[in-house]
């Protein structure tokens, strides 16, 4: 009998999901004893009447409400420090995370901050950090608007140094949300150009989970599924959104938030230098790169590409057939077929290459990748 090690796998907290599940927040804090929670989103999400249905459902429980968004797009460690000093300020008890992947990383990072006081990228997991993490955690309540980044189900945060853009990366099993609530309803009047971005962000997130090296069988089922649920529900959802097709597209980012635990690849390093360089969404980022960085991947993994095309549903097995569906998919939801369109010019492109390099997703990749690898991919795309 051969020697087998012992592997431990993680899944994430309770999730509430259905339209008006968000509605149950006050409620909820209630009973788990938050009455002066510091709500964190962006200023955007602050503005829209959702958000402030909810702020004053929690007011009307007697539940004092601190609203913190003044964050960036892509967000930095000031963010984060400014975030806490108002926890600090205002004596609150908790947090919630309203918003997309921004907002949702700044919520997990202040609660990380609250009881770990050392430089922030001190926690940085590339070099170790998590094993600092041994202080408690604030009660944290994750409620996502978009469908895409999955973090509302993370236990990591991806903040940026302020002066070099440089993401890192904050982790630790203790840092996922002991609530999740998943609503649809709140991605309904999502425009069509964020659906498209943040959907195929969630696309990218089960694909390259499913891709990544590391050994974790249950995220690969699980980011089949939910690229077979994204499949089906992706261009519907982006023209003629329905209950249905939001609801197929939230889940199918919670499965990706899932299933990247097992790792990222090529295409997030790809993506992440265009969000930190030229502020670009970091969805549209990875939907540009996404057939690119599949074709990088595809030959010596042809078996896996054959279960990528079952899940979405190909008529044919044959691996180039996921990446022309991939090409034909952006082109379906109003993706710019490339990095020029968005305005990344070709001197950029040197830059671009050295910060993917750097950057923590690829090592996960299943085949590697150099530097000249990523200036070909650049180059490709743009």
């Amino acid at each position: 009998m051969t020697t087998q090690p012992i592997l431990q796998f993680n899944f994430p907290t309770t999730i509430r999901f259905g339209v008006g599940a968000s509605a149950e927040l006050g409620d909820y804090l209630k009973r788990s004893g938050v009455t002066k929670p510091l709500i964190v989103t962006d200023s955007t999400v602050a503005e829209l009447e959702f958000f402030r249905n909810i702020t004053n459902e929690l007011t009307r429980k007697g539940i004092s409400v601190e609203v913190f968004s003044a964050i960036h797009k892509n967000p930095v460690r000031s963010d984060v420090y400014a975030g806490t000093i108002v926890y600090d300020a205002t004596m609150r008890d908790g947090i919630v995370g309203i918003g997309g992947g921004a907002a949702l990383d700044v919520a997990r990072a202040i609660a990380l901050r609250v009881n770990h006081r050392d430089d922030l990228f001190k926690y940085d997991d590339l070099v170790g950090g998590e094993v600092y993490i041994t202080g408690e955690i604030p009660h944290l309540v994750t409620i996502p608007t978009t469908s895409g980044t999955g973090s509302e189900v993370g236990r990591s945060a991806i903040i940026s140094e302020d002066t070099t853009h440089q993401k890192r990366i904050l982790f630790s099993p203790k840092l996922i949300a002991r609530m999740v609530f998943a609503d649809p309803a709140l991605t309904f009047d999502l425009p069509p150009a964020v659906t498209a971005a943040t959907g195929m962000d969630a696309l990218t997130h089960n694909l390259e989970a499913y891709l990544a090296k590391m050994y974790h069988p249950i995220c690969e089922g699980v980011a089949l599924e939910g690229i077979s649920l994204i499949s089906q529900a992706i261009e519907r959802a982006v023209h003629h959104p329905d209950l249905d097709s939001r609801s197929m597209m939230m889940m199918g980012s919670i499965m990706g938030g899932i299933a990247f635990q097992k790792g990222l690849g090529v295409v997030h390093s790809l993506a992440h230098p265009l969000s930190t360089l030229l502020d670009v969404h970091h969805g549209l980022a990875n939907a540009i790169n996404l057939p690119h960085g599949m074709e990088f991947n595809r030959d010596g993994f042809e078996w896996k590409f054959e279960r990528i095309a079952q899940a979405l549903r190909l008529q044919s097995n044959d691996t180039a057939a996921v990446i022309r569906y991939l090409a034909d998919l952006n082109d379906a939801i109003g993706v710019p077929p490339r990095l020029r369109d968005i305005g990344v010019k070709e001197e950029h492109l040197d830059a671009l290459a050295d910060l993917a390099i750097a950057d923590f997703a690829h090592p996960n990749n299943p085949k590697s990748v150099t530097r000249e690898d990523f200036r070909a991919l650049y180059e490709k795309a743009f």
